[in-house]
């Protein structure tokens, strides 16, 4: 008997891609998803011949072994992403769909492949990946009122706000159970109409967190980039990728970097690009150890403590 894997990025995009093609086309599965920056998902799937798989918003190239061992065992893989892909395997088992461009994200590729059946949610997906000039223009080219596009981006952010900790531990829900609890709305509008959605607990911890991170002075302010330490907090580790999308978007000149204390005195750091120059991000990241991500938006997993200045100087000078 075969197996079907839906496998997804715990934050706003991987979810509500998910989200809109099981509205269109409810399966059976076994979800494989984990914290945002858990990514090399693939490494959990023992695939038999004739199983089958959905891949969403995870690297192709941060998940090529994987991906090559199970295309090899027989499984058939369908692939939607926006990340570096590298070289895509070429096979009738691989049905893949990769766009890069850093005005896309893959819920925006999932509703194209639907043509716009659930673009409500893909629209609150936008918003949640910081895509807000996009989310703007789609929710305008819906007729959505300026009220209905807020809360659709106050949904997205807060689905994407709860992707972000050291373990699932930190989240508000694991991002497989937000998944579940998201799946019967049809609509983002009809999640915040209910009183018993998560919206509301989210809403909540959302808020008590960025008035934590608001409070935080700057410990680096140069010419091109600005830069914040958050401690070894799980309200830190919660906050960090929303608190880099508004400091992004209050100041869209200049790139941003938080860096979060771990519990081994390495630093998470979320990279920005400045909105008005969404690119390099990756290409930083890449040059340190367990770096990397896209254009817009980067990362690097445990930053050494004593390479924070170094990093701090190759994002100013590669923005200068």
């Amino acid at each position: 008997m075969s197996t079907h894997y839906d496998i997804f990025n715990g934050d706003a995009d991987g979810i509500i891609a998910l989200l809109q093609l099981r509205l269109a086309e409810p399966k059976d599965s076994t979800l494989i998803t984990g914290v945002k920056r858990d990514i090399k998902l693939l490494k959990q799937v023992e695939a038999k011949p004739g199983d089958t798989l959905t891949v969403l918003d995870i690297s192709m190239e941060k998940n090529i072994e994987d991906l090559q061992r199970l295309l090899d065992a027989g499984a058939s893989v369908l692939y939607a992403d926006h990340h570096r892909a590298g070289d895509i395997p070429t096979t009738e088992s691989l049905e893949s769909y990769i766009d890069v461009d850093a005005n896309t994200c893959t819920s925006l590729i999932v509703d194209s492949l639907l043509n716009g059946q659930f673009h409500m949610w893909a629209i609150a997906a936008a918003y949640g990946d910081n895509l807000i000039a996009v989310g703007d223009k789609l929710a305008a080219e819906a007729g959505l009122s300026l009220g209905e596009a807020s809360l659709l981006k106050e949904l997205g952010t807060l689905i994407n706000y709860n992707g972000y900790g050291a373990t699932i531990n930190d989240l508000h829900f694991a991002p497989a159970d937000l998944y579940l609890k998201l799946l019967p709305y049809h609509s983002p509008l009809a999640v915040i109409e209910d009183s018993d959605s998560p919206y509301y607990s989210l809403k909540a911890g959302y808020e008590s967190d960025m008035n934590h991170a608001l409070a935080l002075e700057p410990v680096a302010h140069e010419a091109a980039c600005k830069a914040f330490a958050m401690p070894n907090e799980a309200w830190s580790k919660r906050i960090s990728g929303v608190f880099g999308n508004e400091l992004a978007n209050k100041s869209p000149d200049i790139a941003h970097i938080v860096f979060t204390e771990n519990a081994d005195g390495t630093y998470t750091v979320s990279l920005r690009a400045p909105l008005n120059n969404k690119q390099g991000a990756g290409d930083i990241c890449s040059q340190f150890p367990t770096g990397g991500g896209r254009a817009a938006a980067a990362g690097v997993n445990a930053l050494p403590a004593d390479m924070r200045e170094d990093f701090i100087k190759a994002v100013n000078d590669y923005y200068s």
